[in-house]
């Protein structure tokens, strides 16, 4: 019963904050004062989350997905996309952006400990989650901190590089956006009084800039834009937006729009049982295309690129299997509870990224490799990773033997990266032939790992769950009989990308690739 009575109550607050947040959403912005300058071959990104190359397959195979179809037909389909780690939106969506992974531009996870402040870092997980962080602290993290404190300003992203060079470009649903244009979000009065979210922020922006129902061009969008609709957040928002700005001749040099519904579909039913879903998707994809004389003006008017972010790894059904408790397995420790701030006698702070986790350890007492041990008893992990100066050491469950790695030694990938490596290489399944290293279960894996233990200052481990596992702490999302993603693997790390209007490809077939790849597209330097 009490249990009932907080969730009730949640649910108003939820209904209370939204309904506040819409009555003072700003106007519509004017698109007649955005001199927009016209460009002959713009690049449009279209980022499907979420979207894999095997039921992407099966969804054409059974004539359910023709625009997807249409352009791959038309251009060139790559279907291992390499994402960056942990595979989740805001980290992946930062190293498109930036070209960058996470040791460069500063965005870790979805879910993150900042030593400096104290505090756990959620840019929004889960409803229970951040009613336990504290509505207030997600809010700023997701609308600010995260493009304006957390996002390194030693980077630049695609918006700004371009604003630097005289070109103009354009963010619709994207969660990183960072620009140099100057804009106030208005949020709410009310709930600024009662300390529940700040009134308004000062933001910046690339030129154009649409987000859910707090920004947006098309008048006519509205109806997208309701709380059942996610106040905006989803494909037909994204794909108006787009339409609107095609219609009115306001095509940047650069756009960037963020599909998001497919996601949640996968999560609830699964890897392979989301087909519904991705034709939806491709009807909003053919409702762009109508926009121009024909599908083929479509494609010769403008470069296509359309991909998804990350893979998910199914989820098994039985809870007391397929989700990992790691407060449990810690139990002999101080555990940080979420709806308390840090104490002075926490030992341990967990922040959970789906099928990633890093654990910190904030008892100089307390040595790494003992959480270690305890952790490599449990057979549900991939790997366990930490470092030591420069070096990163990596166990799994099951095998004594260590991995453990540098940059800058005699040992050389595809990615034309160096490594120092000793130990067991079947640890991350490696395969190495004459200096020569070949990924197999892990794309990517030694650049991939490294970066993501030296993205942010602390003494911490990362944890990474095998297919069929999600890590279940207190009040985060999970997702039994579906699917998950954040972990290395190459289920949640492979993805398809089609590309339409040019015969050129990223240097290598990885996110971070793209930033440079797509500077040159548009004859930019960066």
């Amino acid at each position: 019963m009490k249990k009932m009575l907080y969730l009730l109550i949640i649910i108003i607050v939820v209904l209370v904050i939204i309904l506040l947040i819409r009555g003072m959403r700003p106007a519509n912005q004017s698109l007649e004062q955005k001199a927009v300058t016209k460009t002959e071959n713009p690049v449009i990104l279209l980022m499907i989350d979420s979207l894999m190359d095997e039921p992407l397959r099966k969804a054409i195979k059974e004539g359910r997905a023709p625009a997807f179809k249409y352009l791959i037909e038309h251009g060139h389909y790559y279907s291992n996309m390499v994402s960056s780690y942990p595979t989740m939106s805001v980290t992946i969506d930062s190293s498109i952006l930036t070209g960058t992974y996470s040791n460069k531009h500063r965005v870790p996870g979805l879910v993150w400990y900042d030593e400096k402040e104290k505090r756990l870092v959620n840019y929004g997980s889960a409803r229970e989650e951040v009613f336990k962080l504290g509505v207030k602290n997600v809010i700023e993290d997701n609308l600010y901190h995260l493009n304006h404190s957390h996002l390194s300003r030693d980077v630049k992203t695609i918006h700004e590089v371009l604003a630097m060079e005289g070109a103009q470009s354009a963010s619709i649903n994207a969660l990183v956006y960072r620009g140099n244009e100057e804009k106030t979000l208005n949020l709410s009065k009310a709930l600024s009084k009662l300390d529940m979210m700040p009134e308004s922020l000062k933001i910046k922006t690339p030129l154009l800039f649409s987000y859910g129902a707090l920004a947006q061009f098309s008048p006519k969008n509205n109806q997208n834009t309701q709380p059942w609709e996610r106040l905006g957040f989803n494909d037909k928002f994204s794909a108006h937006e787009l339409i609107y700005l095609i219609e009115n001749g306001k095509l940047p040099a650069f756009t960037i729009a963020y599909f998001p519904d497919l996601d949640k579909n996968v999560h609830k039913d699964g890897p392979m049982n989301h087909i519904d879903a991705i034709e939806k998707t491709d009807r909003q994809l053919q409702e762009v295309f109508k926009t121009y004389g024909s599908w083929d003006e479509a494609l010769d008017s403008a470069t296509w690129i359309v991909m998804g972010d990350s893979g998910q790894a199914k989820v098994g059904e039985d809870k007391s299997q397929s989700l990992i408790h790691l407060n449990k397995m810690l139990d002999s420790y101080k555990i940080h509870k979420i709806t308390e701030p840090v104490k002075k006698d926490d030992q341990i702070v967990i922040a959970y990224n789906e099928r990633m986790a890093f654990i910190y350890n904030l008892d100089q007492n307390i040595e790494l490799e003992e959480i270690v041990k305890t952790l490599q008893k449990d057979d549900r992990m991939n790997l366990i990773a930490w470092k030591n100066g420069s070096d990163v050491h990596v166990a799994t469950s099951g095998q004594k033997e260590k991995l453990t790695f540098r940059p800058n030694g005699d040992f050389n990938d595809k990615y034309g990266q160096s490594w120092l490596i000793r130990g067991e290489y079947s640890v991350l399944d490696l395969s190495v032939n004459n200096f020569q290293i070949e990924y197999g279960t892990y794309p990517d894996a030694l650049a991939r790992l490294y970066t993501s233990l030296h993205s942010h200052s602390g003494n911490y481990i990362i944890v990474d769950a095998k297919p069929g596992f999600e890590f279940a702490g207190d009040g985060t999302p999970v997702h039994p009989g579906g699917a998950a993603h954040g972990s290395i693997h190459k289920q949640d790390s492979l993805i398809p990308m089609i590309v339409t209007g040019t015969d050129t490809k990223p240097k290598h077939m990885r996110v971070v690739d793209l930033y440079p790849w797509i500077l040159k597209l548009l004859n930019k330097s960066g």
